[in-house]
């Protein structure tokens, strides 16, 4: 089994017969990847980080990227909580 390797999938040139529209009817695609950046061949984690940042950045909705900060701190905090972390670290003793 392991001596020849996978076995390929054969390919057919099928077309459909009543099929009248562009490109490929049987390709699997999302509708907004066509408005994206972070979808496509990326070729390594720097990359795919570059785009992903750099898409975080050029968002037009500031409110999503506010509320994604207030979520990741209120996150922080109630993790801070749990562990038992000493909170008075933060606050001065005036």
């Amino acid at each position: 089994m392991g001596v020849f390797g996978k076995r390929k999938n054969k390919k057919y040139s099928y077309t459909p017969r009543y099929y009248k529209g562009e490109g490929n009817p049987y390709e699997i695609k999302h509708k907004f990847d066509d408005f994206r950046s972070t979808v496509g061949t990326s070729n390594g984690l720097k990359s795919k980080i570059n785009t992903a940042w750099d898409d975080y950045k050029n968002n037009a909705d500031d409110h999503a990227n506010r509320r994604v900060l207030i979520i990741i701190a209120v996150l922080v905090f109630l993790f801070l909580l749990i562990i038992g972390f000493d909170l008075t670290i933060f606050f001065s003793k005036n």
